[in-house]
């Protein structure tokens, strides 16, 4: 915990974040922490980044992220502020975590209850019960000693991860097996793999391309249960900003950054829409992409486009925002539609690059939860389609996926939903490019591969710019909200390292 006899006040330095995510909010929370003067740049009239809320017709809905995983990460940065997250939100457990549907008569429910989960898989492919034990537990193995010491690594480094505990434990980490094979060797059932492999789908590369060391998101989801803040994720990013007002960070919303002035190496100046601001110090948590590409002289840039070109990104995703003026039977607060070949949709997105024909694709009904997100008696509902980063969106081809996907929810709930929205609105690759400056309209950074992973990802540490630092979900440690705010921690360490704070 950070307070008045702890803060380390050699020099007070004029520090600058770019980008209000939480990776930016978790940053610039640090370096103020410090004793600094922070000022914080968003170049949106909201803070949050990807978690951003729309309101309209007295429907809120949260924009991006909807799945509330790994608490810890969350606790321990309130903790270290002297927060806990009951000061800002009511956290509630999901039972059920989510819904996977099969078939207009076909879906499963995931309870929260680990036991009950056990019997579940055991109904379903005989055996399974005990093999889900061990896979957990080696899952929760990774899980420890990952979230433990190795996510703090800034990743500039292969000393950083030359250690007597992590050389004993590289095998049981599995870094050089692939998701694909591990859980193959536990459970045969299709629907089993389905629910195992779908957090690899919705945001990172192929399953025989991830490592088995991402089992621990299973463990994160299925062992520690999926939660939701009442009010949505936007109580969490008022959390966020308001530890960060509370250390004294200056936050300047609608004030996008527009180029950095160098001298010698070092920016001494941050140029934005309404002004300019001496610095001493910045980190770069917006798209580090763009950061590079749009803030930076080719010459002072870390990565060439070429560098780019070769990453192999999350998939990007397409978006409802619904509100419909009546309840819907048969969802629950998280839905999965795997009613198609979920092998052919990811090829679709990760080889193929194209729209799929057959896609799966998430509902969020938070209003079956969270009375406060929608009107009484209406339903709010959020629909994610997963693409490929890169495509051309357009107004007929969210259409035409609008009406696919809608057939598909009223075919399986019995409901009849399209003459009953009385709030629609799409999201995209291209909102996603003019937004946030992502990358290909990317919505998840990198994909998790070997070859993206820790030291392989883009460095925190700018190449060329002395006292340029990046965070967020194209360096380490990766995609989510929890990487992100373990992100912003980092880059902030780093940079009152190079300061000598």
């Amino acid at each position: 915990m950070f307070n008045k006899t702890n803060k380390i006040l050699n020099k007070s330095l004029d520090l600058a974040v770019i980008g209000s995510g939480f990776s930016g909010l978790s940053a610039s929370s640090y370096l103020a922490a410090h004793g600094h003067k922070v000022t914080l740049y968003e170049k949106n009239i909201q803070c949050g980044g990807r978690a951003r809320t729309y309101e309209n017709n007295g429907f809120i809905f949260d924009m991006g992220p909807s799945w509330y995983w790994m608490p810890d990460v969350f606790e321990r940065f309130y903790n270290c502020f002297g927060h806990t997250a009951s000061d800002f939100y009511k956290l509630i457990k999901l039972d059920p975590g989510f819904t996977i549907i099969f078939g207009k008569d076909d879906a499963i429910d995931i309870p929260a209850n680990f036991q009950e989960l056990c019997s579940l898989f055991e109904s379903i492919e005989e055996g399974s019960a005990e093999k889900l034990r061990t896979f957990m537990k080696e899952a929760e193995h990774k899980y420890s000693l990952s979230m433990g010491s190795l996510v703090f690594n800034p990743g500039l480094t292969i000393r950083e991860y030359i250690t007597f505990d992590v050389l004993k434990e590289i095998f049981r980490l599995q870094l050089f097996s692939s998701f694909k094979k591990h859980v193959r060797a536990f459970f045969k059932n299709p629907r089993l793999l389905a629910l195992i492999e779908f957090p690899i789908l919705f945001l990172g590369a192929m399953p025989e391309s991830t490592p088995a060391l991402y089992s621990l998101m299973n463990y994160a989801g299925l062992k520690q249960g999926t939660l939701y803040p009442m009010g949505g994720f936007g109580k969490v990013v008022k959390a966020f900003k308001t530890i960060a007002e509370e250390q004294g960070v200056t936050l300047l919303l609608d004030n996008e950054v527009e180029c950095f002035n160098i001298s010698s190496g070092k920016i001494v100046e941050v140029e934005s829409r309404h002004g300019k601001l001496k610095t001493d110090g910045v980190i770069g948590a917006a798209d580090c992409h763009h950061v590079e590409n749009d803030l930076l002289a080719e010459s002072e840039r870390s990565y060439s486009n070429r560098y780019w070109e070769k990453r192999k990104l999350a998939p990007s995703a397409l978006l409802f925002f619904l509100g419909i003026n009546k309840k819907i039977d048969h969802l629950n607060h998280h839905n999965l539609f795997f009613d198609e070949d979920i092998d052919k949709h990811a090829n679709d997105i990760h080889v193929a690059k194209k729209w799929p024909e057959k896609p799966l694709f998430y509902v969020c009904a938070p209003s079956k939860t969270d009375p406060a997100v929608a009107p009484d008696g209406c339903e709010n509902l959020f629909v994610l389609m997963p693409i490929a980063s890169g495509l051309k969106d357009s107004p007929d081809k969210r259409e035409y996926y609008f009406n696919l996907l809608i057939e598909r929810i009223e075919n399986f709930t019995g409901n009849e939903i399209r003459n009953h929205i009385i709030e629609k609105r799409s999201y995209c690759i291209s909102d996603f490019a003019a937004d946030y400056h992502a990358y290909k309209g990317n919505a998840y950074g990198l994909a998790n591969t070997l070859y993206q992973t820790a030291i392989f990802k883009p460095k925190m540490k700018s190449k060329k710019v002395d006292n340029l630092f990046f965070a967020g979900q194209l360096t380490v440690p990766g995609p989510g909200v929890p990487p992100a705010i373990i992100s912003g921690e980092i880059a902030a360490n780093q940079l009152l390292k190079y300061l000598n704070q």
